[in-house]
């Protein structure tokens, strides 16, 4: 049974991956074993400078998933190479990093500061955390997107990923503008924009006013939007948003993802990604599925 997937000259023994910021310190808290069967690690968003990240609270519980506000919390790109990156190389699967620059200068600086660095596989652009206090996301703009992927691309030594937002009218033309830009693959989707208020004190819940929802509550539009992308795009789409069990990965593998992302599910249980791998082995085994291409874009109309 072939499970392996590509994502540009980048080959993965399995389509099974963890959504940034969601799988943080994976080499103390997680049983290694475990987290080497995945098909690749995403680490929480690297910024160029260390960011002590939004005022608490920054994570809350909502029906039928979670609120987020942490504001990329990160010790920087030369922190994180110095000190996060060598024990996650140790643990001997790709490492697919996210990357996130206020301007596209520094997004290029991040990007060399990689380029130099060992044990990288690929990179992912985080085009769309809404939690940063930032008018317009450059995911929410296809020229805007075309150019900052065209400008990493052309001096990136690894695969490109570009991590697309949902608070856009038609995510398909974001995907496109990145495709022609020459991203080897997209991811989606990100969180959306909401918030939770307190009616004893009538303030936002959360110390940034609003906050990313993420969880089961998000799927199936997350769902629609992959299916959308995986139509208008020829790159791979790796699809996320609310993926709690294998069910939910193979309905995102049906509708035409080449990957998934487990992200909130990971705060619940963290061996929800080793489930899910499992899940799809077995779904494949006993539908005599022997290679996951046929079952990637599978959907009947």
């Amino acid at each position: 049974m072939n499970i392996a997937v590509k994502i540009g000259n980048l080959k993965l023994k399995n389509p099974v991956t963890v959504a940034s910021g969601t799988f943080g310190h994976a080499e103390k808290y997680y049983d290694l074993e475990e987290v080497k069967k995945l098909g690749a690690i995403v680490p929480k968003t690297v910024t160029l400078h260390k960011r002590e990240g939004n005022p608490p609270p920054r994570i809350i519980e909502t029906a039928g998933g979670m609120l987020n506000a942490i504001g990329i919390e990160n010790p920087g790109a030369d922190g994180f190479i110095e000190n996060k990156l060598p024990p996650l190389r140790k643990i001997g699967i790709p490492l697919i990093i996210s990357i996130l620059g206020h301007t596209d200068e520094e997004f290029l600086i991040i990007t060399k500061k990689f380029n130099e660095a060992k044990g990288v596989n690929a990179l992912e652009l985080n085009l769309s955390c809404p939690n940063l206090k930032q008018k317009t996301l450059v995911a929410q703009d296809p020229e805007a997107t075309f150019r900052l992927v065209s400008k990493v691309k052309e001096i990136s030594k690894y695969p490109i990923i570009a991590k697309l937002s949902p608070n856009v009218s038609d995510i398909s033309q974001i995907a496109i503008a990145a495709e022609k830009a020459g991203a080897d693959a997209v991811s989606l989707i990100n969180t959306f924009t909401a918030m939770a208020i307190n009616i004893k004190t009538r303030t936002s819940v959360l110390g940034n006013f609003t906050g990313g929802l993420s969880g089961p509550a998000i799927k199936p539009i997350a769902l629609s939007m992959v299916h959308e992308v995986y139509k208008k795009v020829k790159i791979p789409v790796i699809g996320m948003g609310g993926i709690m069990t294998a069910k939910d990965a193979l309905e995102f593998l049906i509708a035409g993802a080449t990957m998934v992302a487990v992200g909130t599910a990971n705060f619940i249980n963290p061996r929800a990604p080793v489930e899910v791998l499992q899940g799809i082995k077995d779904y494949m085994k006993e539908n005599k599925i022997r290679d996951i291409k046929e079952l990637i874009g599978s959907l009947k109309r």
